[in-house]
């Protein structure tokens, strides 16, 4: 499993392109070779980009879901949809196809930043507005998500 770590700034190309930044790519190192998934975020205007062996591991799970319950299908369906497989040039460029770029709404300025094992690309101003909107209530959330007792940690 990878672990990445870092938020950094960069622009993209009127085609699209981006230069990855050299510190993912010495995170990524080890899997530059086996390609990338980029797709849409789920809870987000933005796009996640997957290292193909962290897209493996997700596809198994998902593999293992009851294709004949119509929740199931469709939401295999709305998760996948857009997904393409891209990968980062000789010289350190990743192309975002045109409609995952229409969908995050990616200008000039970006934002990629890791999110444990994939990493999120974000148009700056989005992203800025995420963080913001997010402050307001982040104390709270880290109390409910990490917050739990001693007694419950043990189990």
């Amino acid at each position: 499993m990878i672990n990445l770590i870092g938020t950094y700034e960069c622009k993209a190309d009127a085609k699209g392109r981006l230069m990855v930044p050299v510190a993912f790519k010495k995170q990524l190192s080890t899997v530059l070779q086996e390609g990338f998934v980029v797709k849409r975020a789920v809870f987000q205007e933005c796009l996640e980009l997957y290292p193909m062996q962290e897209w493996n591991l997700l596809m198994q799970k998902m593999n293992t879901l009851n294709r004949f319950k119509k929740k199931n299908n469709d939401f295999i369906r709305r998760f996948t949809a857009g997904v393409k497989i891209v990968e980062i040039d000789a010289t350190g460029r990743l192309l975002i196809p045109k409609d995952l770029v229409d969908f995050a709404g990616i200008t000039k300025e970006l934002v990629l930043s890791s999110a444990v094992n994939i990493i999120e690309i974000w148009d700056k101003e989005r992203y800025e507005k995420a963080i913001d909107d997010a402050a307001v209530d982040f104390a709270d959330l880290a109390e409910e998500v990490m917050g739990f007792d001693d007694e419950s940690s043990s189990d």
